[in-house]
C-alpha cells in the first residue's frame, strides 16, 4: 500500500473524529452552564476520575484546569475504593467520566463520594444512565459511535470529552480573567513561561 492511501485513511480517521466533535458542538447540553457555575464557585478542588482512556481524558484535564489557575488533580475510580478517597472533601467538585455511564469501576465510588458530601457532576452519552442519573449535574454528549472501522475502540467519545473539558477550563480562565502573568506564574519552567516571564527561550 502506498503513502496515498496511507495519508487518505489517516485523513478519513481525523475527519471521523472531527464531524462527532462538531455535532458535540451542536449539541451542547445546556447543563455546562451550571456546571461552569457550579465549578466557578467550588471551595474547594476539582477533582477528574474515570478508568481506561476516559481515565487519561480526567488526567488531562485535571492538569489543564491546574494550569489556567482552578487547583484540581485526577483521582483514578479504582484507586478511590482503596484509600484515595480519601483525597475528596465536601467542598469539591468530582468530575466523573464514562462514555457509556455504566462503567462499574466508575459508579463504585459514588456512595463513598455522597457519604463525604463532594458535589457530583458527570459526563456520559445517556441521560439515563446510571451515572447521569447520580449526579448533580449530568452533561451529556452525544456520542453516536466510534471513529474506527468497527465501531468500538475509544476515539470520537474520548475525543469529545476531552474536547468539552478543555472548553470548560478555557471558559473558566476568562471569566476569572486569567492573565498572561497568570500563566507564566505556573508555567516557570517551561519555554513559554520563561518568556512570559523575561527569560531568554533557548
Amino acid at each position: 500500500m502506498g503513502t496515498t492511501d496511507v495519508t487518505t485513511d489517516v485523513k478519513e480517521f481525523m475527519n471521523r473524529e472531527l464531524d462527532a466533535v462538531q455535532y458535540a458542538i451542536d449539541h451542547l447540553d445546556p447543563n455546562v452552564e451550571e456546571a461552569i457555575d457550579v465549578i466557578e464557585q467550588c471551595k474547594g478542588r476539582i477533582i477528574f476520575s474515570g478508568v481506561g482512556k476516559t481515565g487519561h481524558i480526567g488526567e488531562k484535564l485535571a492538569a489543564t484546569f491546574a494550569s489556567l489557575g482552578t487547583p484540581s488533580f485526577f483521582v483514578h475510580a479504582v484507586e478511590a475504593m482503596h484509600g484515595d478517597m480519601g483525597m475528596i472533601t465536601k467542598n469539591d467538585v468530582v468530575i466523573l467520566i464514562s462514555n457509556s455511564g455504566e462503567t462499574k469501576e466508575t459508579l463504585a465510588p459514588l456512595p463513598g463520594i455522597r457519604r463525604i458530601g463532594a458535589t457530583v457532576i458527570s459526563i456520559s452519552r445517556s441521560a439515563e444512565s446510571s451515572l447521569a442519573k447520580a449526579s448533580d449535574i449530568a452533561l451529556i454528549l452525544p456520542v453516536t459511535g466510534e471513529a474506527d472501522d468497527l465501531g468500538l475502540a475509544p476515539s470520537n467519545s474520548s475525543t469529545e470529552a476531552l474536547v468539552l473539558g478543555d472548553a470548560i477550563g478555557l471558559t473558566l480562565a476568562r471569566r476569572r480573567g486569567f492573565t498572561r502573568d497568570d500563566f507564566a506564574g505556573f508555567h516557570p519552567g517551561g519555554a513559554l513561561g520563561r518568556a512570559l516571564l523575561g527569560g531568554e527561550v533557548k
